[in-house]
């Protein structure tokens, strides 16, 4: 565990002080796309990963701060039942050197989740400890995703 959060990239969080100002769509912007993107993380039938993607400029960083925002407010509560609604993010910048390259992107979110989701925190400590070049930054994309 401690390996995972010393690769962990913690200023590529949304709420990250690294990632300060933090871009929000202003109101009344971005109203269709983030409609759309509500509708599809609230569709619990749908994959609920969401990839934004363009050229510079066009306000992605805007949208995905302001969705994580909602989403990390969204805690249901049914009958004493607590959902956590933001399992995790990660903003890329060219700002920052860890936050530039996706090699840090996995680690990272496998860091959030378990934090997030403490039950899966021993189950990480276990994928881990049975396979440490996880952590190199170096291997492939697709394995450490996997």
């Amino acid at each position: 565990w401690m390996k995972l959060s010393q690769v962990a990239v913690q200023g590529a969080q949304y709420n990250s002080h690294e990632c300060q100002p933090h871009l929000k769509c202003l109101e009344g912007t971005q109203v269709d796309l983030l409609k759309y993107i509500h509708g599809f993380l609230d569709d619990r039938k749908r994959n609920q990963l969401i990839w934004l993607h363009g050229t510079a400029g066009v306000r992605k960083s805007a949208v995905a701060f302001t969705i994580a925002e909602r989403m990390k407010g969204l805690k249901v509560t049914e009958e004493t039942n607590v959902e956590m609604r933001l399992a995790g993010t990660f903003f890329f910048s060219h700002k920052h050197t860890k936050c530039c390259t996706a090699g840090y992107l996995f680690a990272t979110l496998a860091y959030q989740l378990a934090n997030n989701f403490p039950s899966i925190q021993q189950d990480m400590n276990r994928v881990i400890h049975n396979n440490p070049a996880l952590l190199d930054l170096d291997m492939p994309l697709y394995d450490q995703m996997e």
